[in-house]
């Protein structure tokens, strides 16, 4: 019997498929193609550049003075005499304690000295006569002594009740309290009619000056120790007249437009942290930073002139953290570096060792090369943000 045709067909078929594809692959493996080219990598060339050194700290703000409102008197309070929130000044008077009482004393205390001077006065007069009496023998010699004593003791009671007379003014001033310093004044925990007492615990209020205002920043004592050392071997100097500029960076991320400088750093070190504590002087003319305020403090703590920064792309890390680069050398060559990373600046690192001008960091294409590869390498500029003038740069830590 034949075989059917038609069932015959795709047998052929398929074998006739397999012996072109297996002919195509033949010809493939005999004629190679072309080999890969070596692999794209753009690069920058290194070039040291004026940079601040930016420290940024956490902070907060406090009052440049600040005075709690205490009775020096015990009384009732008649009248509040200023408005919550405002500014006070020197010498304004903030509370009125009732002053019956202490107008009382001291109109009494008046009294007692005209009554002293009186007597003082009679006793003058006759001491005066005494005196000349005696210088003629026409009185005792025991009577001339015992009026200079009488005058000698009304003298004395006369400075006793004039000093009555002091402190019954100081007492009835005391009834009117006033503000010791200039400043914004806080909300009362009194209200007319209370009773206040002398040096009680609780302010009556506080008043605070708060242009200028302060700022308290903490640095660890390791990073203050390195900042002397690098001023001290000259790889930086101090930018200005040994005055440390102090930029503010609010809560909301802006920057405060005022410029602070560095007032004072403490001169221990906290035994529970190892931080030192820095406070700067801030301008604040218009109120925006309150006490207790939390800002981040920049300091500009000097200028390293020949300062080697990288974007931060370009920098790998290994297992143990430690951190390099890898570079075209002279010879055209992938080559390894290892680097000591200072801080950040923006995207940036900024490089302590590892790196030096003219040096080609390949910074795109790290992922197609490894060390010891001959690339195709083309240089790039420099990003913009590596440009970045020193004031605006910050540090990150």
């Amino acid at each position: 019997m034949k075989p059917d045709p038609v069932h015959r067909t795709p047998h052929l078929f398929g074998l006739t498929v397999l012996t072109l594809a297996i002919a195509l692959s033949a010809c493939s493996r005999q004629g190679g193609g072309p080999a890969p080219g070596p692999a794209e990598v753009a690069y920058m060339v290194i070039k040291p550049q004026h940079q601040s050194v930016l420290t940024e700290l956490p902070g907060r703000t406090t009052a440049y003075l600040s005075a709690d409102i205490r009775p020096q008197i015990g009384g009732i309070i008649q009248q509040r005499l200023f408005k919550e929130g405002a500014t006070v000044q020197q010498g304004q008077a903030l509370y009125q304690i009732d002053p019956a009482t202490y107008q009382a004393a001291y109109d009494s205390a008046k009294a007692s000295l005209a009554k002293a001077e009186a007597t003082l006065a009679s006793a003058q007069l006759k001491a005066q006569r005494y005196t000349e009496l005696a210088k003629i023998d026409a009185v005792a010699k025991q009577d001339n002594d015992d009026m200079q004593s009488t005058l000698r003791q009304d003298q004395a009671d006369v400075e006793v009740q004039r000093a009555a007379l002091k402190t019954a003014k100081i007492n009835l001033d005391y009834t009117r309290i006033t503000s010791p310093i200039s400043g914004r004044i806080d909300k009362s925990t009194v209200t007319p009619g209370a009773l206040v007492v002398a040096e009680q615990t609780t302010a009556l209020t506080t008043v605070q000056k708060i242009d200028p205002i302060y700022v308290d920043v903490t640095q660890s004592s390791a990073d203050v120790l390195r900042l002397r050392k690098e001023l001290a071997s000259g790889q930086i100097r101090r930018s200005g007249d040994n005055a440390t500029n102090v930029k503010i960076l609010l809560e909301d991320g802006s920057t405060y437009a005022q410029i602070g400088k560095l007032e004072f750093t403490s001169l221990s070190v906290d035994s529970g942290t190892g931080m030192i504590t820095l406070r700067a002087l801030v301008p604040n003319p218009d109120g925006i930073l309150l006490p207790g305020a939390y800002v981040r403090a920049v300091l500009e703590e000097g200028v390293d002139e020949h300062a080697i920064l990288v974007p931060q792309k370009a920098v790998s890390r290994d297992a143990a953290g430690g951190a390099s680069a890898l570079i075209v050398n002279a010879a055209g060559k992938v080559e390894q570096r290892t680097l000591t990373v200072s801080r950040a600046v923006g995207n940036q690192w900024w490089i302590g060792a590892g790196l030096q001008a003219g040096d080609k960091v390949i910074v795109d294409g790290l992922q197609n090369i490894r060390p010891g590869m001959v690339p195709h390498a083309e240089e790039v500029a420099a990003p913009a943000s590596v440009m970045t003038p020193p004031s605006t740069a910050t540090t990150a830590k």
